[in-house]
This record gives structure tokens, C-alpha cells and sequence, in this order.
């Protein structure tokens, strides 16, 4: 049996309250996430559950585009978001395999490919 752990977060970033910087949906922190690694993100409420798992060559602009864009399965549910976890997985295969088993094995909410839960 092939045993899978998730990996522990490289990067935490939180919605602020009232951010006095420029910001994206409460977030000013994209700056700690570096623009040129490969990985997988997840992006979490209040209530500290996974809505949204999603993987990358490049983590910045990709995690920026889900609240920039309007094709995003998050655009509806931007503003739930409060708090980004990004693991650095240069493998693209192994960034395949670790999206594929957080989807499932914590139910994110809003991710509707790769589901097998339901």
C-alpha cells in the first residue's frame, strides 16, 4: 500500500481585517510566496475548512489569478477565503498526487474535478 502524508505548509498567509496596504481580498502578504517554485495551495474560511486545493509551476501568479479572474471555481466564494497555505513540491507528478489525494482526503468544498467522495 502506497502510504501518503500531506505536506506541511512552507508559506501561511492570513486575511487581515483592515489592511492599510494594497490588497486582494484582504491578502498583502503574496510577497512571502516565492513567484518561480512549483507547488500546491489551499485556501481556507473561517472555520478552518479546505475549500479549494489547486497546484502550480508558478505559485504566485496562479494564486493570484483565482482572485483576479472570471473563470475561477473560487469566484463566487472569494470573499470566505481568510487563510492561503502554500507547500513548494518542484515535482510535477508528485504536485499531481498530492492535489489529487488533499481533494479527497479532506473534502475540499469547491474543487469539482478529481472528487472521488461523492
Amino acid at each position: 500500500m502506497i502510504n501518503i502524508t500531506i505536506p506541511t505548509p512552507d508559506v501561511t498567509i492570513l486575511k487581515q481585517d483592515n489592511p492599510q496596504l494594497s490588497h486582494i481580498y484582504g491578502f498583502t502578504d503574496f510577497h512571502l510566496i516565492s513567484r518561480e517554485v512549483g507547488g500546491i495551495f489551499m485556501f481556507y474560511n473561517a472555520k478552518d475548512e479546505l475549500l479549494f486545493v489547486g497546484k502550480a509551476r508558478k505559485l504566485r501568479p496562479r494564486i493570484k489569478k483565482h482572485f483576479e479572474d472570471t473563470v475561477s471555481p473560487i469566484k463566487e466564494h472569494r470573499e470566505e477565503v481568510t487563510k492561503i497555505e502554500v507547500c513548494v513540491v518542484e515535482d510535477a507528478v508528485h504536485r499531481e498526487i498530492y492535489e489529487t489525494y488533499i481533494i479527497n482526503a479532506l473534502q475540499a468544498k469547491y474543487n469539482v474535478d478529481k472528487v472521488f467522495y461523492k
